[in-house]
């Protein structure tokens, strides 16, 4: 079994009314004209960091069921 560890980007959530959305800080800091300009503004002044998942707490999912498909009979009448 292979652990695979993913990093998660450090977050901050940005508001327009009542619409708060969740942007990295990367993508935040590049594009900041933009989102002033769009009317966007930081909710939280800290930066928090997200938690790392490890692949070992993750369930593997079931393949679906394939359905067979019944073939059409003619009807002798």
């Amino acid at each position: 079994m292979v652990k695979i560890v993913q990093e998660k980007q450090p977050t901050v959530k940005l508001q327009k009314g009542d619409k708060i959305i969740e942007r990295t800080v990367k993508q935040y800091q590049d594009n900041k004209a933009k989102w002033d300009f769009k009317g966007f503004n930081v909710v939280q002044d800290n930066v928090k960091e997200a938690k790392e998942v490890v692949a070992e707490n993750v369930v593997p999912l079931k393949k679906k069921r394939k359905t067979r498909k019944k073939k059409d009979e003619q009807m002798d009448n």
